[in-house]
This record gives C-alpha cells, sequence and structure tokens, in this order.
C-alpha cells in the first residue's frame, strides 16, 4: 500500500452511545475499502478500546486508541456549579501513554456520579506522558475561547499546555459547513507563531452523506428532542468517512495538516493486546513467589482439614472406603497446585465461607465445578463427587489449559453484600463489576424513531404490537418485515411509516446504555485502572469495567460470577417462617429417600419447585415415575433441546420390561443408574477410561471432540479407542460398535455435575413444599410481592393444595405472607397501590399501640403522608378493613373525607394546639360519613382481583350455579386430569374472563389467547377467528362465559381450543317461570336492533403532563376500552420552550372511572374538555 495522505484520527464508534452509528466492523470495513492503513477511534470513553484494537489488527489495519474527553478548567470538588468544559482528544502513542489514558478515562466517570463525565486540566498534565494531545477542533477548548473573544485566554491555555506536551501537542484543524473561518484564522496564527504543528482531522459519526438524517434522528434520541425542533443539537452532515482524495481536496491549502495525521499514526507503537488470565492473590503480603508459597500450603491444610468435617458429617458413599477419598483429594491438590490455581481456589472458598456465615444463603454449586473434591472439602460446594459419580477432570483438565470456573449462586436480596465483602477484603481499587450495554431491538427503535418523527403514539404503538416480544430471543426488524406481512402493506400505504421504518433499519442494533451486568465480578492483582478503563454507573454508584464481558476477560481479567438464584431466597424465607412458628430445619441434612417428596415428584405436583415447574417437565414425572434422587438428576438432564431425542429410550428403559443391552461388564455399571442410556458427558469420560485405558483428562479430549465431529480429530480418537479397549481384551468390532454407540449420545450429552447440583436445590424445595406446605407456599408468596401476575398463579396452586389464603388485614397482615394457624395470611405489601412506606407505618403504629379498634382508630393513628388515597383505596378494595367495617362502598365513597380528617388530627397533634372539638374528641366519638349503599358481591370480588390478582371472599362462578349445572360445567382442574388419565378432549368450563392477548398468524387471519379463571384455577385457551369473530362483543375482561373446549394434546403440553360460547346469566337474573331450553347452539345475550341509527357522540380530552414517563402508564389504560372519544397529550416542551400537544390516534371511551384513573398517575396535572 502506497503512503497514505491523510489518517483518520476522530472516529466514533457505536460505543459514543447514541451519538455514532458506525459499529466497530463497518469502521474496519471503511478503511479496507478506502485503503486507509491506520485509523484511530476517539470515542467519549474506551468502551471498545480493546475490541477496536484486535479487529483492526487483525485485518491489517494500525490500531490508534484516543479518547474524546471533556476537560474543566475551574473545578474544585466543593463548587455547586457546573464547571466550564469543552472537549480534547488523546491519543496513545507508547504503552506508559495508554495507561494514562485508562487513568483519565476512569476519572472522567467518578466525578459527579458520572452524570457528567469530564477530567480537571490538572489531571491530564500530571497523566501526559506517551500521549498526544489535540485541541478537539470545534468543540475544543482552544476554539470555544476564541469565539467567546477570549484569545488570550487560549494563548495562556495553548503556552500551558505546550510546556507539558511540547511536540506532542497538536492544534486541530477541521472544516465543516459550520466551519468558522475567523476562528481558524486564529488558529493557524497562534500554531505558527509558537511552531506548534497542526493537524487535519474530521469527526465521523456515520458512514456516508446519505446516513446523516438517520444519525441526526439518532441525536434526537439521545436528548429526548423532535426532528423539527430548529434549535435542538445537530451533528455536521459533514461528519461522515471521507476518503483521502476528499479530505486532501479540503485541505489543499495545508498540505502539513495532512501530513501530520499521517506522522502521528506513524509514531504511535502500541496496540492493547488480549492478555492470558492474570490470577488475583489471596494472599497479598510479601513477594509473588511468597505469596504463592503460602497459599499452596493454606490450600492443603484447608482442604484436609475441610475433608475431615465433611467425612465426619455425611460419612463415604457406599462401597467406597476413605482412602479412596484421600487418594482423590491428593490427586486434586497435585493438579491444582500444577496449574497454580490455589489462590483461586482460595477466593472463591473466602467468599462462599463468609456469606455461610453471614446467614446468607448459597446454592450448592451448579457446572463441572460440582466434581471436585477440593471444592467440597473447602465448602465452595455441597456435592460429595465421589457419591454422584462426577469427574474432576470435566472441571480442571490438566491436559487443557484453562481457566476454573465456578458458578456460584447466592441470594438475589443479599447479593450485594457479598460484592460489597469482595471489595472490602481484596480491595476497593482492584475490584469492580462488569458493564453490559443495552440495544436498540426491533420495538425499542420503533417507539424511539417514532418520538423523535412526532408520529402519535397511538399508530407507533400498534405497530410496535405486529412485532413478536420475545426478550429471550428477539425478532429483528428486518425479519419482522419478511415475515410479518402487515407491516409491508402499512409499510407501502403510508409513506410516513415507510420513513419511520427505514430509519428504524439502519438505528437498529445500535448500543443504547451501560449498565451493570447481573453476574460478573473481576478481581485483579493490582490496580484495576492498570488493566482496564473504570465507568461509574450512576444507578447504583459503583464502578464497573468500561470493557464487556467477553473483552474484560480478554484482558487478562479473572471473573467471578456472583449469580443471583430467587429459589435460595424461598428456601431461607420458608425456614425462617418455620422457625417462626416453632419449628427449625436444617436443610442440608434432609433425607434424599423421603417418600413424600418423591411421591410429589412422581405425581408431578411440582409448581414452584426449582427446575419441575414447566408443564411439560412435570408430565415427563408422571411418565418417568422417578424412585431416586438419580432419577432427578437424569430428568434435569434430559430435559432440554438435544438431550430430549433420548427421552422415549429413557422411558422405556426405566419403565418397562424391556432388557437392558449388555455392552460390556466394563461399562455396565457406569450406565445403570440411567437404564442402559448414555446421557452425561461424565459417562462418556469414565467408559473412556474403563473400556479404553484412558486417562480421566485425555477422555475429557475425547468427550470434547466428540461434541465438535472434527473429522480427523476423531478418526485418530477412534483408532485410540479401539487399540485401547483392545489391549482390555475386548473385540475390536465391539470396541468400534460402542466408540458410534458413546458417540452418538455425547453430541446430546449434558454435564452430570451441574445436574446433579440443580437436582439438589430441586429436592429441597420440593421436601418443602411437600412436608410444609404452609410455610412453603407462604414463602413462594412473600419472594413474590409486587409481581400481581406471579401471587396470583401462587394463590392458585395453594388453593389446590386446600390451603386457605385469609384476606388480608389491617390488624393481621404484615410486610409478608405468614402463616396464621392453618393457614396463609396475605400480605398488605401485595395489595396494587399499597406501597412498604404505607405498610410501614401501618405496622409500626399497631405494633406500638394494639390493633385497630374502627375506621376512626385507623385514620388517627396513621400517617397520611403515608398512606395516602390510592394506597387507602387499595386497602379498601382488597377488603382489608372488612373486620372493622364491612361496608367498602362507604369507605370508598369517602376516601377524601378519612385523609382530611387524617391530616386534621396529625397536625393537631404536631402543633400541640387545642381546639373547641378538644373535649368532644376525647370521648372518641365515631366519624360520621353519609351512607353509602354496599356493593353488590360480583362489584366487590372485581375490586378484590383488580387490587390482589386473586378472589378472596369468594369466586364470581358462585353467582351462576344455574348454569353451571344446567349446562354441565366442569371444573378446568378435573377436566386437565381427566384429559391425562382418562384421554377426555371435550368439556364445558365456565370462568370469568381476566385477560385478553390477540394476535395475528402470517396468514393475517386473527386469533385470541383468553385466560379465565373458575373456582380451581385459572387456564388459558384459544379462540380461533371463525369463533372469535362469532362472539368477539362478549368477550370482553371481566364477562362470565360458558364455553365449550376441546383440548388439543401437543407434545406434553395441552391447549384449549374454543369451539362454542354462551354467556352465562346470573341466579338472580334467571326468570323462573320460563322452561329451561338447553341445546348446542350459540345462546347470546338480548341486543338492541342493529339497524337502528344511533348518534353517536364523541367528546374531546386534553390531558396535561409534566412528566413524559406517564405516557405508558396512560396508554394501558386508554387501551383496554374502546368509544368514540379522542384524547390529546400536552406537555412543555424545553428545547422548544413551548407547550406541544399530541393527538394520541384511534379513539377511546374516557368514563368518570378513567378519568379518576387517570388523574391519579404520577405526572398527570390535569384533564380538561376541549
Amino acid at each position: 500500500m502506497a503512503i497514505p495522505h491523510f489518517i483518520h484520527l476522530r472516529a466514533r464508534s457505536a460505543y459514543s452511545l447514541l451519538e455514532s452509528s458506525l459499529h466497530i466492523n463497518q469502521i474496519k470495513d471503511l478503511c479496507i475499502e478506502n485503503n486507509m492503513p491506520a485509523i484511530c477511534i476517539s470515542d467519549s470513553n474506551l468502551f471498545g478500546a480493546l475490541e477496536f484494537s484486535e479487529t483492526m489488527s487483525s485485518n491489517g489495519i494500525q490500531p490508534l486508541i484516543g479518547a474524546t474527553l471533556n476537560v474543566s478548567l475551574n473545578y474544585t470538588p466543593t463548587s455547586s456549579s457546573n464547571p466550564i468544559q469543552s472537549s480534547i482528544c488523546l491519543i496513545a502513542m507508547t504503552e506508559i501513554g495508554y495507561k494514562n489514558l485508562l487513568k483519565l478515562s476512569s476519572y472522567s466517570f467518578q466525578k459527579n456520579n458520572a452524570l457528567f463525565p469530564f477530567v480537571t486540566i490538572e489531571e491530564i498534565y500530571k497523566h501526559n506522558e506517551g500521549l498526544f494531545f489535540l485541541t478537539g477542533g470545534d468543540r475544543g477548548t482552544v476554539n470555544n475561547l476564541i469565539k467567546s473573544n477570549g484569545t488570550d485566554q487560549a494563548i495562556e491555555y495553548i503556552n500551558n499546555t505546550k510546556s507539558v506536551f511540547n511536540e506532542r501537542l497538536f492544534i486541530e484543524i477541521q472544516r465543516s459547513n459550520s466551519n468558522n473561518q475567523s476562528v481558524e484564522n486564529k488558529l493557524i496564527d497562534i500554531a505558527y507563531d509558537r511552531g506548534i504543528p497542526i493537524v487535519a482531522t474530521n469527526d465521523i459519526f456515520f458512514e456516508s452523506r446519505a446516513d446523516h438524517e438517520a444519525n441526526d434522528i439518532l441525536q434526537c434520541i439521545t436528548n429526548a428532542d423532535v426532528i423539527s425542533n430548529p434549535n435542538r443539537k445537530k451533528i455536521s452532515q459533514e461528519s461522515y468517512f471521507k476518503n483521502q482524495e476528499e479530505m486532501f481536496s479540503l485541505f489543499e491549502d495545508l498540505p502539513e495538516a495532512l501530513e501530520n495525521s499521517v506522522s502521528i499514526s506513524m509514531r504511535c507503537t502500541y496496540r492493547p493486546t488480549t492478555l492470558n488470565p492474570i490470577l488475583p492473590m489471596y494472599v497479598q503480603e510479601g513477594s509473588e513467589d511468597e505469596a504463592k508459597e503460602k497459599e499452596n500450603h493454606l490450600l492443603i491444610d484447608m482442604a484436609n482439614k475441610g475433608f475431615q468435617d465433611k467425612i465426619s458429617k455425611f460419612g463415604t458413599a457406599e462401597n467406597y472406603h476413605i482412602s479412596f477419598y484421600q487418594d482423590r483429594l491428593d490427586n486434586e491438590l497435585s493438579i491444582i497446585l500444577d496449574m497454580d490455581y490455589a489462590g483461586y481456589f482460595l477466593i472463591v472458598s473466602d467468599i462462599i465461607n463468609w456469606s455461610k456465615n453471614n446467614d446468607i444463603p448459597v446454592g450448592p454449586g451448579r457446572g463441572s465445578g460440582a466434581g471436585s473434591l477440593v471444592a467440597w472439602s473447602l465448602g465452595i460446594t455441597d456435592l460429595d463427587p465421589i457419591k454422584f459419580n462426577l469427574v474432576f477432570e470435566r472441571f480442571l483438565n490438566p491436559h487443557r489449559i484453562s481457566m476454573p470456573d465456578f458458578d456460584i449462586d447466592f441470594c438475589p436480596i443479599r447479593r450485594d453484600e457479598v460484592i460489597n465483602y469482595i471489595k472490602q477484603r481484596y480491595g476497593n481499587d482492584r475490584v469492580a463489576q462488569i458493564i453490559t450495554f443495552g440495544k436498540l431491538q426491533a420495538r425499542a427503535v420503533i417507539r424511539d424513531v417514532g418520538r423523535v418523527m412526532e408520529i402519535p403514539y397511538g399508530q407507533v404503538d400498534s405497530l410496535c404490537r405486529l412485532i413478536p416480544n420475545n426478550p429471550a430471543n428477539p425478532m429483528t426488524l428486518s425479519d419482522a418485515l419478511s415475515e410479518i406481512k402487515e407491516i409491508g402493506v402499512i409499510r407501502k400505504s403510508d409513506e410516513t411509516i415507510d420513513r419511520l421504518l427505514k430509519f428504524s433499519l439502519s438505528l437498529e442494533g445500535l448500543y443504547r446504555h451501560a449498565s451493570t451486568h447481573a453476574a460478573g465480578v473481576v478481581i485483579s492483582n493490582g490496580k484495576l485502572e492498570e488493566y482496564v478503563p473504570l465507568y461509574m454507573d450512576q444507578k447504583t454508584n459503583s464502578l464497573v469495567t468500561q470493557f464487556n464481558m467477553k473483552w474484560v476477560e480478554q484482558a487478562g481479567l479473572v471473573k467471578f460470577d456472583i449469580l443471583g438464584l430467587k429459589t435460595l431466597s424461598v428456601i431461607s424465607e420458608c425456614c425462617k417462617q418455620l422457625e417462626a412458628i416453632g419449628k427449625s430445619i436444617d436443610i442440608t441434612s434432609i433425607d434424599f429417600e423421603d417418600e413424600k417428596t418423591l411421591k410429589l415428584f412422581r405425581d408431578g405436583e411440582t409448581s414452584g419447585v426449582f427446575q419441575f415447574e414447566s408443564s411439560g417437565m412435570k408430565d415427563l414425572l408422571v411418565k418417568a415415575h422417578p424412585n431416586n434422587f438419580e432419577d432427578l438428576i437424569a430428568l434435569i438432564a434430559l430435559f432440554r433441546p438435544g438431550p430430549m431425542e433420548n427421552i422415549p429410550q429413557y422411558l422405556e428403559s426405566k419403565n418397562t420390561d424391556i432388557e437392558i443391552e449388555d455392552l460390556h461388564e466394563l461399562i455396565n455399571p457406569i450406565i445403570a443408574d440411567t437404564y442402559g442410556v448414555i446421557i452425561y458427558q461424565e459417562q462418556v469420560i469414565q467408559i473412556a477410561q474403563k473400556l479404553a485405558g484412558y486417562s480421566l483428562g485425555e477422555a475429557d479430549l475425547l468427550r470434547r471432540a466428540m461434541g465438535k465431529k472434527i473429522k480427523s480429530e476423531m478418526d485418530a480418537q477412534r483408532d485410540k479407542f479401539i487399540n485401547g479397549a483392545s489391549s482390555n481384551g475386548v473385540d475390536a468390532k465391539k470396541a468400534e460398535y460402542i466408540f458410534d454407540l458413546v458417540d452418538k449420545f455425547a453430541g446430546y450429552g449434558f454435564n452430570k455435575a451441574h445436574s446433579a447440583a440443580y437436582a439438589l436445590i430441586a429436592f429441597q424445595t420440593a421436601y418443602l413444599k411437600a412436608n410444609y406446605p404452609l410455610a412453603f407456599m407462604s414463602a413462594l408468596l412473600t419472594l413474590d410481592i409486587g409481581n400481581i401476575d406471579k401471587v396470583s398463579s401462587i394463590i392458585s396452586e395453594t388453593k389446590r393444595m386446600k390451603i386457605e389464603i385469609l384476606p388480608p388485614s389491617i390488624n393481621y397482615s404484615s410486610h409478608d405472607f405468614l402463616i396464621e394457624g392453618e393457614s396463609i395470611r396475605f400480605s398488605l405489601s401485595s395489595i396494587k397501590n399499597v406501597g412498604a412506606q404505607a405498610v410501614e407505618n401501618i405496622c409500626t403504629e399497631r405494633s406500638k399501640n394494639g390493633p385497630y379498634a374502627d375506621i376512626q382508630d385507623f385514620i388517627s393513628r396513621i400517617d397520611s403522608h403515608f398512606v395516602n388515597k390510592r394506597a387507602l383505596e387499595g386497602l379498601i378494595m382488597a377488603g382489608a378493613f372488612d373486620e372493622i367495617e364491612q361496608n367498602r362502598a362507604l369507605l370508598m365513597e369517602n376516601v377524601e373525607i378519612l385523609l382530611l380528617e387524617s391530616s386534621r388530627l396529625k397536625k393537631k397533634n404536631l402543633d400541640g394546639q387545642t381546639d373547641i372539638f378538644a373535649d368532644i374528641e376525647e370521648s372518641k366519638p365515631e366519624i360520621r360519613l353519609p351512607e353509602k349503599k354496599e356493593w353488590t358481591r360480583s362489584r366487590k370480588l372485581a375490586g378484590e382481583f383488580e387490587f390482589l390478582g386473586s378472589y378472596l371472599s369468594g369466586h364470581p362462578l358462585q353467582g351462576y350455579s344455574r348454569d353451571v349445572e344446567k349446562y354441565s360445567v366442569t371444573s378446568y382442574a378435573d377436566f386437565i386430569n381427566n384429559v391425562k388419565t382418562k384421554r377426555h378432549k371435550q368439556a364445558r368450563l365456565a370462568g370469568v374472563i381476566h385477560a385478553r392477548v390477540n394476535r395475528r398468524g402470517k396468514t393475517g387471519r386473527n386469533y385470541s389467547f383468553i385466560r379465565f379463571s373458575d373456582k380451581s384455577q385459572e387456564f388459558e385457551t384459544m379462540f380461533f377467528s371463525d369463533i372469535m369473530d362469532k362472539f368477539n362483543e362478549i368477550l370482553f375482561v371481566g364477562n362470565v362465559l360458558i364455553i365449550k373446549v376441546d383440548a388439543d394434546l401437543q407434545g406434553d403440553s395441552i391447549r384449549l381450543r374454543v369451539n362454542d360460547v354462551i354467556q352465562a346469566t346470573e341466579d338472580d337474573l334467571v326468570d323462573t317461570d320460563k322452561p329451561d331450553i338447553v341445546n348446542d347452539d350459540l345462546i347470546r345475550p338480548q341486543t338492541e336492533d342493529l339497524n337502528r341509527e344511533e348518534k353517536i357522540v364523541t367528546q374531546k380530552y386534553t390531558i396535561k403532563i409534566s412528566d413524559i414517563t406517564a405516557i405508558d402508564l396512560i396508554a394501558e389504560k386508554l387501551e383496554l376500552g374502546k368509544g368514540s372519544d379522542i384524547i390529546n397529550l400536552k406537555f412543555y416542551d424545553n428545547n422548544l420552550k413551548k407547550d406541544i400537544k399530541l393527538e394520541i390516534g384511534n379513539t377511546y371511551s374516557f368514563d368518570d372511572d378513567t378519568e379518576k384513573y387517570l388523574s391519579s398517575i404520577p405526572g398527570v396535572v390535569g384533564i380538561n374538555i376541549d
């Protein structure tokens, strides 16, 4: 390649969040396309520095690492005003320069909680070595000073900087359509007068000039602006990847400015590279060699002591002598020390044992680490690997050098305490969590672009809802356009939507925000800023690495997975609830042959049981009929994609009299627990060891080879396997047959250590459910407080178990669900709109001064600041006052009066004043409320369901007993049992509609998923377009229907397809003088004459909001109803400095209840009729 005329020094990648629309690979492609042999990244961070370095260098392009930093000239830590800031660009020319850049980038995010990242000029001067200083171009300090008539200040600033950077200082010249010629002239004069070199740069934010409009929208997204605002922040349309010819033409009069860009690139001699893991030290005193020696001795001593403790408590596995254990322990220790991993094991052990000592629930270990006897001895895992035939070499193989990796589960509620301990123990400057990046995905990017383009919310929302919402595997926008025909139809018919989708496609996949990864923590062997740049997470105010999970490990840091597992919290909460009623249990010492627990598994009654909750797994349990713990390990391993193919063979071998194939006497014991089916990776390893003479490490390599299916490697392994088996007296044809059989299963083999660890947690939860059902279900409910849908599902299971749920009570309920006799008392915190502060206020006052005698007593004692209007309404609707006032309508109608009285009494008590009512109040008369007729039973139940997610005082179907009997209605629970046992596929069910979700199939036909509730539990049904269209007018939430269903068996799941609907009639509305007429045809409520013309009244409303986040809550409420009213939103735009009025689109039903609800939404400041 010829010597270039110009090198780009100011390329921004997608890591310049919501500023640049260029991915790193796009920058690489542009360099190749334009014969650019080097390029500098200059994001406002170093998020992509290592990725950029590796990507460019692997494609023959020299990567230069730079950063654009905001600089403060007048910052003091105690200053309350924002410092004057502008930006400069620093480029690393040496390794020292790169490390200084790491420090400076890290410092920039550690001030003012990273709300506006910046460094001081003093910090830059202090860490100047090995860095080029570019003055920042049009946004730079020098330019800004000159623009503000501060030329003398600019000269002083340049002189000071030159005295530090000398020949590494460059005055940056940029030429765009916003270029100020007089500023440029002064810059050049300053440069020439002081002998400072100039350099030509061009900010790059997008690929070509044609991409400017899409990038302009991106700027609006990041600034919460709209495209129509003429005063919004803009980036020049010249900020694209110009080729060398374009730059030469642009700076033809300043050839030295172009040449200096090349000179800078040639003087840069360092780039960051990937590194092998740099292990942190457990012992941090003395030299490194001395510390390692101490760690080795510590590990041996702690492992042997822990081993003796374990054997004393649990004994050895059946048919194994303690000497076998000791030999294996010594062998594992030898491998660990040889591979220099003593410190790693000690650190993991320290973290786990500290947590256990502080009563923080810790999992038994997951992944292949459960195969280590050393890990069991140190308390890292809770599984005896010898008892369960687990293989250490699957975890740590001396033939395959790789980092050990313990995935550790902790109670998520206290996980932060564990991380804080790690920081305290190993140093705040050596420990950090790991960054992760959220992306603009299909739905999100359409919503963002639609807002910027000011397209009505309803129109954008309707478009988004056509795209399936699957967070686990989100559909891309391009896939949606090709697969969902309706989007294409809308796009062709609407030019605005076409533009919306065009821009959304170009922006999809860009990084939207940075946050903290849920699990990863890194510990370094020195100060972190020496290895990676750091970032401050604004939400948690904690340091995280600027490199993500992949690249932080490539940078040499060792990651520890501190995972949160909710099930551990459930187990802990269950044990606490048992202790509260005088029972205690050691969950680590339960009987794994407990018959109650095994029966629960065999019956498939595993709702709430870890790993066994799904309908498919429940069905598999019933079919497999597990007899022991080993069977559960096998089912967890089998029930996943791939291994599922072996389920039929496993079931046949386990549950029939078919004789298991006799492969070989050396192999039969290995596959006996799985009934002759090879399920586990450990079995593959053990077969190769026993039959073919492999070492365990070599056998693990065979397992990996079988998984990869590389022919050359497989051929070599086949020969080795057959030769080894022949040495053990196995016939060559038999050996080859076994090799092929093992190879067949190995592709789907699962790690038994992981499966066994999860089976342990599953058995613990099942044990608690089977033996202590009240405490277990109460714990499940408590851990899902705030998730009304989940609580509703758990309550359905609780009722199925014949456990009564007592309604919420201001005198008996607390924050948690609690055991009360043989029942569970509903939690106050699980009532919709009742916050933690309200619950604390109610419970604390009750604890101090006793139960609440009546409503007067209640309002005189609580603080209306915490128990506000929404909380009080929630308590009333949920029935929490029933024991002191059964008329919910009376309380609901007079909420305002109650709160005013509460506020008056509070103010009186605070002021210590006496008023004319003082003598009267001493006698505590009842508060006089206007009379109000009590609600009907159905109205009460509707309120319960809205605020509790369940019916507690009854069920709507109780009022429809006549229709239930007349139409021979079956309960859902009985019907499903009949489907499973007797294969009955049809029935009439009755239920109240809880939710309806409409979908459109690929053919364009509509269908709906409608969720019903009967007395037994909730269930979901499917309505296809013919039935849905026929009965659409009565398929609304809250309506009670009788439906005729067919049960479609789809593998292990059951789907209910509705083929007829009957409108149920309440008992007290039935005309008993008329004869009953029963047939299978449609029974529908009488409707008015559809031909009669009726005048539709349209009303316009304007909702004024102060907070844009209120829009989503408004939309959620409005989409429930259909009507003729038109809704506008009005809000003040800070950029335009005026009110903006937006029409939502579509029409809605706007009644008094809707207005009351919307008025209560935070951010809604008024509702007016236009």
